[in-house]
């Protein structure tokens, strides 16, 4: 079990494999103890690869509408406002330094193809105005909600995260040639999920600073957090908070910096925990 102390007054879940089962669905036990936390004035954020248009499908299964640290903390988002608090982004010119060392890295593997997410004034803006994809790129999951533009369009503005696919290498082995190749100072390089897919945000943005950006917003310490996560893009937000919980089903580099390790996300875990306090 979790180490006793004080009950949290920030949680920060991860969604893909962490708050949501294999259905897509928030388990029951889990609704009721998060109502339950929210009841006794503990604030409950997601914090999420997925950008603010992706995340209402959550929300709806929920009865509170929190703060989102979306895009791997590049976004901070009200979803009881629809406002973005603050976005982080990549510039033009980093996009096209970062595509053209990545497919110098990648040339003996197939190379890539590219997309870009914009953060937009709210998630109900035009869904082809904010995921722009090239005609080549691949995705990794069924897609009808992007717009289809050139590659110099894709690169021609702001993005909080610029996706590269290949359709050759797992995510593991694309993240670590790219990561190789591409300046620390310039980009972050982060991975979400298996397929061949890596995401790319400005240095130093991670979700560890969209929870760090939320916890001095609401005046709470660090050690008053906890976060919940499952795959690499959960590392720094489960190392920077005061207890970081990795899933059952979290991949081993995750399971090795987190305080506790707790149920699988099919098993409702972060329950498991959060009902320890609630």
């Amino acid at each position: 079990m979790i180490a006793p102390g004080p009950a949290p007054k920030l949680v920060a879940s991860d969604v893909d494999g962490t708050l949501i089962n294999s259905s897509e669905r928030v388990p029951k036990r889990l609704r009721e103890v998060i109502a339950r936390m929210t009841d006794q004035d503990v604030t409950f954020a997601l914090s999420t690869g997925r950008p603010p248009r992706w995340i209402h499908y959550v929300l709806d299964q929920l009865t509170v509408k929190p703060i989102c640290i979306c895009a791997n903390g590049a976004v901070l988002y009200d979803s009881a406002t629809d406002e973005i608090l603050a976005a982080q982004t990549l510039s033009p010119t980093v996009m096209t330094d970062t595509v053209m060392a990545a497919r110098a890295a990648l040339e003996a593997h197939g190379g890539v193809s590219i997309a870009a997410e914009r953060a937009g004034e709210s998630a109900y803006d035009p869904s082809q105005e904010l995921f722009l994809v090239t005609p080549e790129y691949s995705h990794a999951w069924p897609s009808t909600e992007h717009g289809t533009v050139s590659e110099d369009e894709v690169l021609s503005k702001p993005a909080t995260k610029l996706l590269m696919r290949s359709d050759h290498l797992e995510s593991k082995q694309l993240f670590d040639i790219v990561r190789a190749a591409v300046p620390v100072d310039q980009v972050h390089v982060t991975f979400s999920m298996s397929g061949g897919l890596i995401e790319i945000a400005a240095p130093g943005v991670t979700k560890a600073l969209g929870v760090s950006m939320l916890a001095k917003r609401l005046g709470i310490e660090r050690e008053d957090v906890i976060t919940f996560g499952d795959m690499p893009n959960d590392i720094e937000m489960l190392q920077w908070a005061g207890r970081g919980v990795a899933m059952g089903n979290a991949r081993p580099e995750v399971k090795a910096v987190s305080d506790h390790i707790t149920a699988t996300n099919d098993d409702a875990g972060v329950a498991d925990v959060l009902e320890w306090w609630f």
